[in-house]
């Protein structure tokens, strides 16, 4: 999950009703029936929580949730809840075994330490990492052997842009030391789909189906990589299933997409009129431009869209077509009240201050500064 401590703190609030949809958690893909597995989720009610909720109940095994109780707490009324807190209070764990953990709200070192140990005799664990743990994302084709990030200071918990990743690979670190070789590892790119609070992908769906000319950064055959929460949990209950453990890059679709033909799904689903003009990265970078996801091919990001992927393509991940997750997250959007779309990421595109949120204002804003950074690059003789 590439993520950041603003990411982090809005999640949770633009999901609550949205994740209750039916809609969100299908398809459930395969129809055998595995063995019944007892499985703790640690957290479950946050964005990509529900979805492997969901489907791990489709599949016939018993699931329990931990958290604070705090967030979307009317989900799952059906299911155990324990309640507790990471930092400190685990005493809700006390003497339980499961055959599997799924740990997906971890980011400090220190508390997933304690819920290892406190679950120890548990079968297997299974952290939900990022790909923001390796030391950068500067090379094509990055392994689960790559190097990861470091604290300069381990003891550190204060999560931000600087420390999330590195503080993640601890995380790992922390779960590999209680679990040995019953630990299982999967680090997570962009994650998309209905539900998704952190409005970065999303601008891209949402900004085509606005129509009209339409400023792109860098050129048709840039790839994009970015995985369906509804295809992310599913993956990872199935490996829970077969057993499978390992570090995983969680990577998407399993077939390589290129930024035009993503766009192109995007104008095909919502039926707009968008017009794409692609320019060249260099000017998005003197125009001092910034675009949701999209990064320039120098730096440590260069290669954020070129993860090796195929690991967890040999332990069973599939995707669904890209035009089904684009479609949802529209529908999923355009279902939303004013009130309770996701708030301030989008509006950083275009240098557009983040407190102006994503509304019809904001966008006849956004428009307006691509209709400016166009005209430049056409007086410089590139459009």
């Amino acid at each position: 999950m590439i993520f950041t401590r603003r990411d982090f703190l809005k999640t949770s609030a633009a999901t609550a009703g949205a994740l209750g949809l039916g809609a969100a958690c299908a398809p459930y893909g395969d129809d055998d029936s595995p063995a019944p597995l007892s499985i703790l989720v640690l957290g479950g009610t946050g964005f990509i929580g529900p979805h492997m909720v969901r489907y791990a109940m489709a599949r016939g095994h018993t699931v329990t949730l931990f958290n604070r109780g705090r967030t979307n707490a009317h989900l799952f009324p059906e299911l155990e809840k324990l309640v507790g807190d990471r930092d400190g209070d685990l005493a809700a764990l006390e003497g339980r075994r499961f055959d599997a953990v799924i740990d997906n709200s971890g980011f400090v070192p220190r508390h997933v330490r304690d819920s290892a140990n406190a679950l120890a005799d548990s079968g297997r664990y299974m952290f939900v990492s990022t790909l923001s743990a390796y030391k950068d994302l500067a090379t094509p084709g990055i392994t689960e052997e790559y190097e990861l990030g470091q604290m300069e200071d381990p003891t550190v918990e204060v999560v931000d842009n600087a420390t999330y990743g590195p503080l993640k690979a601890l995380c790992e670190q922390a779960v590999q030391e209680v679990f040995g070789e019953r630990a299982n590892i999967v680090r997570p790119g962009y994650i998309v789909g209905p539900g998704d609070s952190s409005d970065r992908w999303t601008y891209w769906p949402v900004r085509v189906a606005a129509g009209g000319d339409m400023l792109v950064p860098g050129a048709p055959d840039y790839p994009i990589q970015f995985i369906d929460a509804r295809d992310l949990g599913g993956w990872m209950v199935r490996m829970l299933e077969a057993d499978v453990t390992g570090v995983f890059n969680a990577v998407g679709p399993a077939e390589r997409v290129d930024m035009g033909p993503f766009l192109e799904s995007c104008r095909e689903a919502s039926g707009s009129d968008a017009v794409f003009h692609w320019v060249g990265e260099e000017f998005v970078q003197e125009q001092g431009l910034v675009f949701p996801i999209w990064a320039p091919h120098t730096g440590d990001f260069a290669a954020i869209h070129s993860v090796d992927g195929s690991r967890a393509i040999a332990a069973g991940y599939t995707s669904r077509p890209i035009g089904e997750t684009i479609s949802d997250t529209l529908d999923w959007w355009n279902g939303l009240t004013e009130e309770d779309r996701p708030n301030g990421a989008m509006a950083s595109g275009l240098r557009k201050p983040p407190e102006l949120g994503f509304g019809p204002a904001t966008m006849e804003a956004m428009m307006q500064a691509e209709a400016a950074a166009l005209a430049a690059w056409a007086e410089g003789g590139q459009g």
